[in-house]
């Protein structure tokens, strides 16, 4: 099944030269030049789209309120473009519920890999036979199917597609110490970049989600110069009434 990718972008060369370069990789790809116009779009086809590569500096609504209205309504993986160098683009990005960033310049060669990177993520035929569906740790449980989260109460924990990812990696994992290449590695498709903040962000907004204290944390730990590791118990079953509450 081809894959649809939207660009959003005011720039008409690099829309063009997305468009070509996408094309010639097998993806469907359509368009739009501001963030108005690409909403109205999304409300028609939205289904039909795989991932959108979002520019931050649009006419009119900039990326990062077409991102917050995007999460409202779907979970389709967006990848931001800056071309600032500032560490807020990111982390403004991120909050919102971007699943990844890129700077400008770049090249086509460099999108492809983390477009590629993004939807091995979601892409559910890639998953191991071995993940269960439902997960349950201290008082949240978590439908893998759904992309559920509840607690105890009742309530009910909203987190981005990324974000979802990185706690999937975590509850596979208890009690595994994960440096931050593995994580890159399994999240994102790549290593982590000297300086890069990007996992830095998301490990803050996911304890967040969590009410997990960012000053001294319980549940994802850092491990100084190792990586982080969730310090619980994990249940897992593939029915909810198989579930059985960890043992502290």
């Amino acid at each position: 099944m081809v894959k649809k990718i939207f660009v959003v972008d005011d720039d008409d060369k690099i829309r063009a030269l997305l468009q070509a370069y996408l094309e010639k990789n097998n993806f469907q790809v359509a368009s739009a030049a501001d963030g108005e116009s690409f909403l109205a779009q999304f409300n028609r086809i939205g289904s039909e789209i795989s991932l959108i590569i979002l520019d931050i500096m649009l006419p009119g609504m900039d990326g990062f309120s077409v991102c917050r209205k995007i999460r409202n309504i779907s979970d389709v993986p967006i990848i931001m473009l800056t071309a600032s160098a500032e560490e807020t683009d990111l982390v403004v990005s991120l909050e919102l519920g971007a699943d990844d960033y890129i700077a400008k310049p770049f090249s086509p060669r460099t999108l492809l890999a983390r477009i590629k990177a993004v939807q091995r993520r979601f892409d559910s035929h890639g998953q191991s036979p071995r993940r269960y569906r439902y997960y349950r740790f201290k008082q949240f449980t978590v439908d893998r199917i759904e992309r559920l989260i509840t607690t105890d109460q009742g309530e009910y924990i909203s987190l981005s597609g990324g974000d979802f990812q990185l706690l999937q990696l975590f509850l596979e994992n208890p009690g595994k110490i994960l440096s931050r290449d593995e994580i890159s590695e399994q999240t994102r498709g790549r290593e982590s970049q000297p300086l890069e903040r990007y996992l830095d962000v998301q490990i803050s907004r996911l304890r967040q989600r969590l009410q997990d204290d960012g000053k001294s944390p319980q549940l994802i730990k850092t491990v100084r110069g190792s990586g982080y590791i969730l310090a619980t118990d994990v249940a897992t079953a593939d029915q909810p009434d198989e579930l059985r509450v960890p043992q502290e």
